[in-house]
C-alpha cells in the first residue's frame, strides 16, 4: 500500500517524526533514496545510505507501506485548514480555465487549455473529469466524453486500460478541489 499526504513546501517529516526511514529504490543498480516516500514502521536500514534497506519496489510484497510527503506549493498561500475548507466551499470562477494564461499556472491540467476549452468544466467532477482524461489510455475518451460524459465517466474513465492502468476518481476528486483552491487564488490575484 502506498499513501499519498500534500503538505506545503517547507514540511520536512523528518522534523516531526522520530523513527521515520526514507524510503528506497533501485537506480542503475543503485539504491537510491526516493523522491518522497517514507516508512514510519520498523523496516531494516542499510547502514551504508541510512535508506530503507528493502527498495519501495519489494517492500510492500513484505508488508510495508510507503507514505509519499508530496509537496504542493499552492499550500503555502493558505494559513489554515479552515481557510481551505471555507474556500472549497465557495463556487469558482470556472471561465478562469478559459484563460491559457490563468491555464498554465494550474495543478495537473498547465498543459491543458485546449482540452480545458473544450470541456468547460463547471464542477469539481468535470473538473476531476479532465484531470482523468489527460492519463495515458483515456485521451481517447474526449470525442466520446462530449457526447455523453456521465456514461463515460461510470463505464470507462475510471476503470483499467489496456495495460491494467487506473487513475482513481478519488484523485481525480482531489486534483481537481487544488486546482479549484488555485482558481480561487487566481481570483484574489494571489496565483
Amino acid at each position: 500500500m502506498d499513501i499519498d499526504l500534500d503538505f506545503p513546501i517547507k514540511f520536512d517529516p523528518t522534523k516531526v517524526f522520530d523513527k521515520i526511514v526514507p524510503a528506497s529504490m533501485v537506480k542503475d543498480g543503485e539504491l537510491v533514496k526516493h523522491p518522497c516516500g517514507y516508512y514510519l514502521q520498523s523496516i531494516p536500514v542499510d547502514p551504508h545510505t541510512d535508506l530503507a534497506a528493502v527498495p519501495y519496489e519489494e517492500a510492500e510484497a513484505l508488508g510495508y507501506f510507503k507514505i509519499d510527503f508530496l509537496h504542493l506549493s499552492v499550500l503555502d498561500h493558505f494559513a489554515s485548514k479552515q481557510e481551505i475548507r471555507t474556500l472549497l466551499t465557495l463556487e469558482p470562477n470556472w471561465d478562469i480555465l478559459l484563460n491559457e494564461n490563468h491555464v498554465q499556472k494550474l495543478f495537473q491540467v498547465h498543459r491543458q487549455a485546449r482540452l480545458l476549452t473544450r470541456i468547460r468544466p463547471r464542477s469539481v467532477q468535470e473538473l476531476a473529469d479532465c484531470t482523468a482524461l489527460i492519463r495515458p489510455g483515456k485521451r481517447h475518451l474526449i470525442d466520446d466524453y462530449l457526447k455523453d460524459r456521465d456514461t463515460v465517466r461510470e463505464k470507462e474513465l475510471y476503470t483499467k486500460d489496456k495495460e491494467g492502468y487506473t487513475f482513481k476518481r478519488s484523485h481525480a476528486i482531489a486534483y481537481a478541489m487544488t486546482i479549484v483552491l488555485q482558481l480561487h487564488l487566481v481570483q484574489l490575484e494571489v496565483l
